[in-house]
């Protein structure tokens, strides 16, 4: 976050009025001025419904490899469509760690699988479902 911000600021800084408005950022600007305020890049603002979490750390694991592949995307548009290095230099760093942290939840989740009875993967979970026994899957 403090390195988008960043990004924001260096971007933002030396605006005069009229370029706000031009660029299409004076709606933004009006609510935010040039703080940074997450949101979607169509607009819909930051919820706390964007998490997903079950309790389940087959479930959860796996929502988390996605997020960052989602993230990782997103840097690879950005880098498509920007070309100033003091832009692009952070995006491209923020884009690896969004791979590194992939597989680390992937290692994550083999270590997981490791340790369930293969036959509950898709099934239930018997460390947290008390009719699911361990050599038959749920009842």
């Amino acid at each position: 976050m403090e390195m988008i911000c960043a990004i924001v600021h260096q971007l933002t800084r030396n605006l005069t009025p009229e370029q706000i408005a031009e660029s299409g950022f004076d709606k933004y600007y009006v609510d935010h001025t040039l703080g940074l305020w997450p949101q979607a890049a169509g607009g819909t603002p930051f919820s706390a419904t964007v998490f997903q979490s079950k309790g389940d750390p087959i479930t959860d694991l796996h929502e988390d490899m996605a997020a960052e592949q989602k993230a990782r995307t997103t840097y690879d548009n950005i880098l498509r469509l920007v070309k100033d290095p003091e832009v692009c230099d952070p995006i491209r760093f923020l884009r690896e760690r969004e791979i590194v942290h992939f597989q680390r939840f992937g290692e994550g989740l083999r270590i997981v699988q490791d340790n369930l009875d293969s036959r509950n993967f898709y099934a239930c979970n018997p460390s947290f479902e008390k009719n699911c026994p361990k050599s038959d899957g749920c009842a």
